[in-house]
């Protein structure tokens, strides 16, 4: 090495040495010249993917803003309460975002929005969800089912009926999810899914009777900041047990004014 430095400093290098230089930097420029291509392959696929998108969205005539691309657009087609929906989403975007922005259904609320206070309880596949932790794109090909999709035309499901009767609900901005979560708590029942303070676990019987213990330790993922939960606990015993339970409210009437007021 010594030998092959010059006066100046420089290396002189051999034939065989510079033409392997040559040849790497011949690899060099063509392993960029494949990286940018592939590089600007891939921002044309999502160029076009955009678009796409964009081509498919109905924009009402008097819409305030253009239509934004959605980035990692994925479609997912589901059963929402008895109907096929086919949605272009992000595929970070929640189910409850989804059913409230997509699809306006707004009667499953955006609590805590980190599972913890189950305003978002919706169905899905007869299991209850926290739709706040759910992706959407996780539920392709199943069965949603909201609020809105519990009663028949205009006959409640009995267990919105029996939430009015019993007075079940306050503020109602946790009732959607509660109603949910009871509907499916009484068909999880009947399949004889024990809880924690299930009696007689080796019974395994179906279906199960469930005490207001019971009710009260399935129903405890949802919260009531108003504290109507012993009028809850009616609700849904009536509806289980089949057996009415007297209402114990009413109106104030002009010939029944109550008098402590």
């Amino acid at each position: 090495m010594t030998d092959k430095v010059e006066s100046n400093g420089a290396v002189q290098l051999s034939d065989d040495e510079q033409a392997l230089l040559t040849d790497l930097g011949e690899s060099r420029r063509k392993f960029l010249g494949k990286v940018s291509a592939t590089t600007f392959g891939v921002l044309a696929a999502q160029i076009l993917a955009e678009q796409e998108i964009l081509a498919n969205f109905n924009v009402p005539e008097d819409a305030l803003f253009a239509p934004v691309a959605e980035e990692n657009a994925v479609k997912v087609t589901l059963s929402v309460n008895g109907a096929q929906k086919s949605l272009s989403l992000d595929s970070r975007v929640t189910l409850l975002d989804a059913l409230r922005e997509k699809l306006g259904l707004t009667g499953s609320k955006k609590g805590c929005d980190h599972g913890q206070c189950g305003a978002c309880t919706v169905i899905v596949d007869g299991r209850r969800v926290l739709s706040c932790l759910t992706l959407a794109a996780t539920c392709e090909g199943k069965t949603v089912t909201t609020i809105e999709g519990l009663a028949n035309g205009d006959e409640l499901h009995p267990l919105q009926a029996a939430f009015i009767k019993h007075d079940g609900f306050q503020c109602g901005y946790c009732t959607p999810g509660q109603i949910c979560s009871a509907v499916a708590m009484l068909e999880e029942a009947k399949r004889g899914q024990i809880s924690f303070v299930s009696d007689e676990i080796r019974a395994k019987a179906r279906p199960l009777t469930l005490s207001d213990d019971e009710i009260r330790e399935r129903m405890s993922g949802n919260l009531c900041r108003c504290g109507a939960y012993p009028n809850i606990v009616k609700a849904i015993r009536e509806v289980h047990t089949g057996a009415a339970v007297a209402q114990t409210w009413e109106f104030v009437k002009e010939d029944k004014t109550d008098a402590t007021v």
